[in-house]
């Protein structure tokens, strides 16, 4: 955080930007007791916005000061934690082929999935089937299962009787394409835990100071903020930056592109019994008061955990297989991997479900005359379309210009139309369910790391910036693709691996 007097003019190692990636690089690079970090924050540090700890408030942080306000996209997190104090708290870790298929040496799926673990402290409950290999148990993250509200036990149940296998711990192993279970959350005794975590506030101001660094600058803006860093830093097509009037010191071509996000579907459907969604809990009469009172008092509650219920993988390859679309593009495939590059060993779609009523702003839009409701929700993995990332302006104060492009790509409509229309089936012809019944926030890519003769690659398998000596980008813009899972726990594992690189690097100097 900038300007108190304790701040000094040189360090060893400055974070630009404290967000999920940027609190874990300097946390552990703080674990060498003698090495000097700054981590810099745009934002506030959050420590007495109630709305970030409190899981059930974490929609209350958009629009304001801890939010980029980014009209064309997702809204992030600003301030200390960034997006992990505003994200849905999941633990949805993809599979290890994701990881695989970024064909990066170090990058792989295992070495990915043990820095996730090292990131984390799991707690089970008596219900869980955990698997114990899969989980880490020393990390500051407190990770644990959610308590599911009626409606979802009767949405797994829905779920396995329409070809979704369950498996309590899959969104953890990484090994099930195809079947639902259990969603881990970042929350222990109703309390959110989050990047802020790793590190310890020094202080802000407004005050104007310059910083040098003696050893590297690690970049952990996030997607939309980490390419405008490098740009404003003289590093993109030097056409740009010249149209700008940024001086080009290194003429990188793919910075701000390969945008990537997951989009997703909402789905709402009415119950016809009371009692199995939780909005009488929250919205009906004076429940939110209630609701308050019990997450002041115990941190339990509706407001101590997040409104997500059940969750499921799917493969859509029996259902595509007639599609005109699809029978033509499959001319083109090679590899072994179907029409979005996948394996059999990856998703297409996922879907989750809410266990009461609200969409992309929680508690802002109530049920009225005290209905129930929940919504089916269908996320569209591994999408072909690519958006970008520009500079609106060389003022450091002016937010980016996001051009998401979803959708543009026919293949990714088609598959996520027929995952929609599977949803609507388990909903209403599930075992479970069938008698009572936006984007996802994961932008990725921008600052991709790529092989040496990948021309539009920003970074080298290391983070390194490319043309650059001791500048690396630490965050999800790193990623290359982006294939299924969430977002937040390869943060946090993208964090873990860049401390190692740095260190790596540090003690190769020293023999």
């Amino acid at each position: 955080m900038g300007g108190t007097p304790q701040l000094q003019g040189e360090y060893d190692y400055i974070v630009c930007a404290g967000g999920t990636s940027g609190c874990v690089v300097a946390a552990r690079l703080a674990e060498d007791g003698n090495a000097r970090i700054l981590l810099l924050e745009a934002g506030p540090d959050g420590k007495d916005n109630e709305n970030i700890k409190m899981v059930g408030g974490w929609s209350k942080n958009f629009d304001a000061e801890t939010d980029w306000n980014l009209i064309t996209s997702p809204m992030d997190g600003k301030f200390l934690g960034g997006c992990s104090g505003v994200n849905g708290t999941l633990c949805i870790r993809g599979c290890k082929q994701d990881y695989d298929d970024w064909k990066l040496p170090g990058w792989s799926g295992e070495v990915m999935f043990a820095y996730m673990r090292k990131s984390e402290t799991f707690h089970s409950k008596p219900w869980f089937n955990a698997d114990k290999s899969a989980h880490g148990y020393e990390g500051p993250l407190h990770i644990e299962p959610h308590d599911l509200a009626p409606i979802s036990r009767l949405m797994l149940l829905s779920m396995e009787s329409k070809g979704l296998p369950l498996v309590h711990d899959m969104f953890s192993t990484g090994e099930t394409a195809n079947g639902c279970g259990h969603a881990p959350r970042t929350h222990h005794k109703g309390i959110r835990s989050l990047g802020q975590t790793f590190v310890e506030v020094v202080g802000k101001s407004g005050e104007k100071r310059t910083m040098s660094a003696r050893k590297e600058i690690i970049i952990s803006g996030g997607s939309y903020c980490s390419p405008n860093v490098l740009r404003r830093s003289g590093i993109d097509p030097k056409a740009e930056l010249d149209a700008l009037g940024i001086n080009c010191l290194v003429d990188l071509p793919g910075v701000g592109k390969n945008l990537l996000d997951h989009l997703i579907v909402f789905t709402f459907y009415e119950c016809t019994k009371d009692g199995l969604t939780d909005d009488h809990f929250v919205y009906h009469d004076d429940a939110a008061i209630e609701a308050y009172r019990l997450y002041k008092e115990s941190k339990t509650g509706v407001l101590s955990t997040f409104p997500f219920g059940a969750f499921a993988f799917a493969r859509l390859d029996d259902r595509l297989k007639d599609e005109p679309l699809w029978q033509e593009a499959k001319k083109k495939v090679q590899d072994g991997r179907d029409l979005m590059g996948l394996t059999p060993a990856q998703p297409h779609i996922e879907f989750f479900t809410t266990e009461l009523y609200g969409g992309p702003k929680q508690y802002t839009d109530y049920t009225i005359d005290k209905k129930h409701a929940f919504a089916m929700i269908t996320e569209l993995f591994s999408p072909h379309s690519k958006g970008i990332v520009s500079l609106k302006s060389a003022d450091p104060f002016e937010n980016p210009i996001v051009d998401c492009n979803y959708l543009a790509n026919p293949l990714d409509l088609l598959v996520l139309s027929e995952g929609v229309r599977y949803g609507n089936e388990i909903v209403m012809q599930g075992q479970g369910t069938k008698d009572e019944a936006t984007t996802c926030y994961h932008a990725a890519g921008s600052c991709k790391m790529g092989q040496p003769d990948d021309l539009m690659a920003v970074l080298d398998a290391t983070l390194n910036v490319r043309g650059t000596k001791s500048l690396r980008v630490a965050d999800c813009s790193v990623m290359p693709k982006l294939r299924g899972g969430h977002t937040q726990m390869p943060a946090y594992g993208t964090g873990e691996k860049a401390a190692d690189l740095i260190e790596a690097d540090v003690n190769t100097v020293k023999t």
